[in-house]
């Protein structure tokens, strides 16, 4: 049999349980809370009357691992499948914003992109299913998740509310009616996260008492491939959510790029951060939105000036598809506030339609179609017929209460209208009681009004030095320079309007509930305009961005090239002195080790490169002249910072804990069952950096563990920038294919100073002996000094000599050359270049090739040259023409022609 949808009635009834086979004794549904939360110690019936939302539940969180948000209320449901390789399906529902999100996922035995998709939606609430929870024995799932994820309460529900059936059902009948086919189409097979989307909805009404309307959730499925992934340490060591210092600064990425105007656009902004898109048509739509807006002062300024004065719509929405199934008088109360609200959002939001009327860029047009009055205009028309054209939200107390009093337009009842006019009639009785006091005591009180005394008499406290307060003057207390107070009279004044306003606001009810009954019947265009407007408002703050901080236009390409770049924190706090660095990082420069001494600005550098590569992926222009991304799919931090005391590891150990996630990060393929820890490397469409690794041990262990896992990393073909102190390591592994050497420079010149240059420069940092500068600036004797310079430069000599005469290196390099001459001409064919311009060009890369391999050849003694097949000669004879076909011609590239090269061109 089928399960029937949860009621939408007002009234509950003891049936709609049962419907879902619930007991309605203990809370039903089986459930148990596993956690040990502090009960809620606050006091009931303190709530400012009118101004708050029906309760369902507390929704703060007791903790949060990536912070910078706004609590919100979501319930997620997960279940896995069984296997090597677990499918784990989730659903989140977030009753703040009235979504729910579906996922399915292919995981590794290390859920890491499970527990990167909680960590992103921070569920106050986590079901999972009870067979594999306590008192039976814990899941590895579950563990996993009892040791990441913070702040979340694990609740165990019995599996039979785990239904696909119902899910489906529940997904027919809520959803978008317009979304429904293309949902189906995403969700189907899709049998974990179908089940969950069953067990959060049924658990919502049963525990929380609360369902949504027939077709009025968002309901979206969210593949894990359509986003980078971002593990929590790595959001936090790059701080692009809060702060690791001060967890209310503004000195982080979010907080950075956050210049929206909406909460709306704030939230969305918040998520793209943690969850950038791998998806080039839409960076690529976000990236000419942002440029149309820079060109176009009047649009820009007028989307910016209208979006001020919008109010939190999308939570708005959610509490007009929120049913409560208990609903009391202060729910009829909001209900007036929730359509006073509306009534301003449906008037402003055709603005935006003349506004971007001009638009050219996709993502305006398609923002400027749901702003189409004529997709608002129903809702608008329903609001005009029943709320009086004057009503509007107001945010203080006696103005909102005055506003929902004469929302409803007259003559819908006769009893509405006498209890108005009772309302009129004893606020003027108020006005005139405190005048006529005034003027037998003489003095100069002042009315005032909140929502727990209603109106109140404010005298300064100077009235009455010289002489005693007057008896009628009761309730009084000191606040400031002031003494506020009643009189008994006033209070019954009070009672009196109290009565009055509720008498206006139930005598309301029946013509507001049905109001808000039509009006859900348009709630899927509301939600599309609120979500239009989110993004326009993220979109505008990126322009207003990239216009103080000159930000470039990044483009999508095969490789990472940055023009003066720059961290975009960093760049904030120096005010004008940040030095910029370029970034180039292809296959054959993929692995590159930056080196350098203490305070050179090596951490700043590669965090600069991974905080730019999210703000691309993001959508928006970056702080670079010139900036050119690769689509990164995954994104790694291992950064240097102080020992995790929480988990009780040393730094070290903290190290290797997480370059193994690292190098396990990535899906794990079909496996023969008897594989108990099997994982495969981070891909070519990975990112990741490395800072100090191997520094919490000795310098022998450092070494040889930083030169395992960098080996491990060049072979993964990711893009790794690895910060060591470790010179060997980029001794070693300098002439390995796709490593590169990277140094801070620092200006010696000056013997008693070391001025740091912050600048990038390619190679190694040479031995500059900082030991021995050092040693000069406090004035060792000078005889010391001369024999220890003698010692280095002699051993430094010797390194040299013994270095240059390897044979296998000079083939390495070689080799190296070539690789970087062939993806070097690679990007020429795929350049705009032709003609003269590109012969040019060709025949100055030639020139800078054999300028090189003779570099190379006069480093090796000419005895070492004997075997023919590896020598310099024969590397370069071995150089076979290469053909690269461009529009409208073909180029035979090089060609070795008995010592020399020569450049050929064919015209097709």
């Amino acid at each position: 049999m089928s399960t029937p949808r949860p009621s939408t009635s007002h009234s509950y009834s003891a049936s709609t349980s049962g419907q879902y086979g619930y007991t309605t004794s203990s809370q039903a549904l089986s459930i148990h809370r596993l956690s040990t939360a502090r009960p809620s110690t606050a006091r009931p019936g303190t709530a400012r009357p009118g101004t708050a939302r029906p309760s369902t539940r507390r929704s703060s969180r007791a903790g949060s691992a990536i912070g910078g948000g706004e609590a919100q209320q979501i319930i997620c449901a997960i279940s896995e499948g069984r296997g090597v390789t677990p499918t784990v399906g989730l659903a989140f529902v977030n009753i703040t914003t009235g979504e729910a999100v579906l996922s399915q996922i292919c995981d590794n035995q290390f859920y890491a992109r499970t527990i990167n998709k909680l960590i992103v939606f921070e569920p106050t609430e986590i079901l999972i299913v009870s067979t594999a929870a306590p008192p039976n024995e814990k899941s590895k799932m579950y563990k996993i998740i009892e040791e990441n994820v913070i702040g979340a309460r694990l609740i165990s529900v019995d599996r039979k509310y785990w239904s696909e059936t119902s899910g489906l059902e529940f997904i027919q009948q809520l959803a978008f009616s317009e979304d429904l086919e293309a949902l189906r189409i995403a969700i189907g097979g899709n049998y974990f996260a179908t089940c969950c989307f069953s067990a959060a909805l049924k658990y919502l009404e049963s525990r929380m008492s609360v369902t949504f309307a027939f077709h009025s959730l968002r309901i979206n499925y969210q593949p894990s491939e359509g986003s980078m992934l971002i593990d929590l340490l790595t959001i936090r060591s790059l701080e692009l959510i809060q702060n690791l210092q001060d967890s209310k600064s503004k000195q982080c990425l979010f907080g950075l790029m956050n210049e929206t105007l909406t909460p709306m656009g704030s939230r969305h902004l918040r998520s793209l951060i943690l969850q950038p898109s791998t998806q080039p048509d839409v960076l690529q739509k976000r990236y000419d939105a942002v440029e149309e807006l820079m060109n176009n002062d009047d649009m820009f300024y007028q989307t910016r000036q209208t979006l001020k004065g919008l109010l939190d719509i999308e939570k708005l929405l959610t509490l007009l598809i929120l049913v409560p199934l208990h609903p009391d008088p202060r729910h009829s109360e909001q209900s007036i506030n929730n359509i006073l609200m509306l009534k301003n959002f449906v008037e402003a939001a055709p603005k935006f339609y003349e506004i971007l009327a001009g638009a050219r860029s996709d993502l305006l047009v398609e923002i400027q179609h749901y702003c189409d009055p004529h997709n608002i205009g129903p809702t608008i028309q329903l609001i005009t017929e029943a709320v009086n054209e004057d009503a509007a939200y107001q945010k203080t107390p006696l103005e909102l209460r005055s506003q929902r009093t004469y929302a409803v337009k007259a003559g819908v009842n006769g009893f509405l209208d006498v209890a108005r006019q009772t309302f009129k009639e004893a606020t003027e009785d108020v006005h005139r009681h405190v005048t006529e006091i005034n003027q037998e005591y003489e003095m100069l009180a002042e009315t005032r009004y909140d929502n727990s005394r209603l109106y109140y008499l404010r005298v300064l406290e100077t009235e009455f030095e010289e002489r005693p307060w007057p008896d009628i003057l009761v309730n009084r207390y000191r606040k400031k320079s002031y003494i506020e107070c009643q009189t008994l009279n006033l209070m019954k004044l009070n009672q009196r309007i109290a009565d009055s306003h509720a008498e206006v606001v139930l005598t309301s009810d029946k013509t507001v509930q049905e109001l808000l009954d039509n009006i859900r019947g348009e709630i899927s265009s509301l939600f599309k305009v609120c979500e239009s407007i989110a993004v326009l408002d993220m979109i505008a703050a990126f322009a207003h961005s990239a216009i103080v901080n000159d930000y470039a236009k990044p483009e999508i390409g095969d490789c990472l090239m940055i023009e003066a770049g720059r961290h975009p924190v960093k760049e904030k706090l120096h005010k004008g002195n940040y030095v910029p660095n370029d970034v180039y990082a292809t296959q054959q420069s993929r692995f590159q080790i930056i080196t350098g001494c203490n305070m050179s600005g090596k951490s700043t550098y590669i965090r600069s490169i991974a905080l730019m590569t999210v703000m691309a992926q993001v959508g928006s222009f970056v702080p670079a002249q010139f900036a050119r991304f690769p689509i990164i799919r995954q994104l790694f931090a291992r950064i240097s910072i102080d020992d995790s005391i929480e988990a009780n590891v040393s730094t070290f150990a903290s190290e290797m804990r997480e370059s193994a996630f690292i190098l396990r990060c990535d899906y794990v393929t079909s496996l023969p069952s008897n594989v108990a820890d099997c994982f495969r490397s981070i891909d070519k469409h990975s990112l990741a950096i490395i800072d100090e690794l191997g520094r919490g041990t000795s310098t022998r262990d450092g070494l040889a563990i930083a030169l395992s896992i960098a080996e491990t990393l060049v072979e993964s073909k990711a893009l790794i920038w690895f910060v060591t102190h470790f010179r060997e390591l980029a001794q070693i592994m300098q002439h390995r294919p796709g490593v590169v050497n990277q140094h801070l420079v620092v200006d010696t010149s000056d013997e008693s100073t070391m001025t740091m240059l912050y600048k990038v420069q390619a190679s190694f940092v040479k031995e500059e002996h900082y030991g021995l500068a050092l040693a000069r600036v406090v004035e060792l004797p000078q005889q010391v000094l001369e024999v220890a310079e003698q010692v280095t430069k002699t051993l430094d000599d010797k390194v040299e000599a013994r270095r240059k005469s390897s044979k296998a290196v000079a083939i390495v390099k070689r080799r190296k050359l070539v690789l970087s001459l062939r993806e070097t001409l690679q990007q020429a064919a795929d350049s705009p270049m032709e003609g003269p311009v590109l012969l040019g060009w060709l025949r100055k890369l030639q020139e800078e090739f054999i300028r090189r391999m003779d570099a190379i050849d006069n480093d090796i003694p000419s005895s070492d040259d004997e075997d023919g097949e590896d020598s310099g000669e024969e590397a370069r004879s071995s150089i076979i023409p290469t053909s690269v076909s461009g529009p409208g011609r073909e180029v035979g590239l090089l060609s070795r022609s008995g010592t020399s090269m020569s450049v050929i061109e064919e015209e097709e």
